[in-house]
C-alpha cells in the first residue's frame, strides 16, 4: 500500500514536468542573443543517466557531507537530512527526477514548437492576437500530439521510478520511500519471493496500460470532436 501510495504521489507530482517544460521551450524559442549557450544547459539533465542523477543529488542531500545541510547550517537554520527522513525522503528523489524530465518535456515541446507553420502564426499576428491569446488560441492547440506524448512520457517514468530509489534510498527510511518499481525487486531478487515480485509487476503494468489507454482515448475523442 505505501509503494502504491508513493507511486501516485509521484505521479501527481510528475504533473509539474510538462507545465514547466513548456514554459522553458517557450522562453528558449525565442530569438535572442546568447540563447544557443542557454539551451546547452538546459539541454544537460537530458543526457545525464538517471543513475549518474541519482548519485549527483544523492551527494547533495547526503546527511553527513551533502551540500543542503551545510547550506542549511551557513544560515543559521538546523540540518534537515531529508534522505533520512521519513516525511522527505521520498519527495528528495521526486526534485532529483523532476530535474531531467523537465528538460525532456522541454525538449519535446521545442521540437513540436519548431513543427509549427509559420504562416499560421504570421496571419494570427496580423490579425492581431498577441501574447497570452497567441499562444492559447493558435500555438497550444497545434501542439496537442506532443502534449500526448509528454503526459505518457511522464506518467511511464513516474511509475517506473526505480533507479532513483535504487541510488539515494534504497526505500527507505523504514520502506517510507518504496515505490512499486523497487517493491517488486525487493520481493523477487532479495526476498526470493518470485510469485508476489510477478504479481507486483502484473499490478504495475496495469496501471502503465490504464493511464496510456485513458491518454489515447482522450486523444481519439478530441479528434473526432474536432472533425
Amino acid at each position: 500500500a505505501t509503494a502504491l501510495a508513493n507511486n501516485v504521489r509521484w505521479l501527481a507530482c510528475y504533473l509539474v514536468a510538462p507545465l514547466a517544460g513548456l514554459a522553458f521551450a517557450l522562453l528558449l524559442n525565442q530569438r535572442l542573443a546568447g540563447m544557443r549557450a542557454v539551451r546547452a544547459l538546459f539541454f544537460m539533465p537530458f543526457v545525464v543517466s538517471q543513475v549518474v542523477v541519482g548519485l549527483i543529488f544523492g551527494w547533495f542531500f547526503n546527511t553527513r557531507f551533502g551540500l543542503f545541510d551545510a547550506m542549511l547550517n551557513a544560515v543559521g537554520l538546523p540540518a534537515l537530512a531529508p534522505l533520512d527522513s521519513e516525511q522527505w525522503s521520498l519527495w528528495t528523489m521526486v526534485v532529483a527526477g523532476l530535474w531531467p524530465q523537465t528538460a525532456y518535456c522541454m525538449i519535446l515541446f521545442m521540437t513540436g514548437l519548431a513543427t509549427l507553420p509559420s504562416d499560421l502564426i504570421d496571419a494570427a499576428r496580423v490579425d492581431g492576437a498577441r501574447g497570452l491569446a497567441l499562444f492559447r488560441h493558435v500555438v497550444f492547440p497545434q501542439l496537442r500530439p506532443v502534449n500526448f506524448i509528454v503526459a505518457m512520457v511522464c506518467a511511464v517514468a513516474a511509475l517506473r521510478s526505480f533507479d532513483y530509489v535504487m541510488i539515494m534510498t534504497l526505500g527507505g527510511p523504514y520502506n517510507s520511500s518504496t515505490v512499486l518499481a523497487y517493491y517488486m525487486y525487493e520481493q523477487t531478487f532479495v526476498g526470493l519471493r518470485y510469485g508476489y515480485g510477478a504479481a507486483i509487476a502484473a499490478v504495475l503494468l496495469g496501471l502503465m496500460s490504464g493511464i496510456i489507454f485513458l491518454l489515447l482515448w482522450r486523444m481519439f475523442h478530441r479528434e473526432h470532436e474536432a472533425g
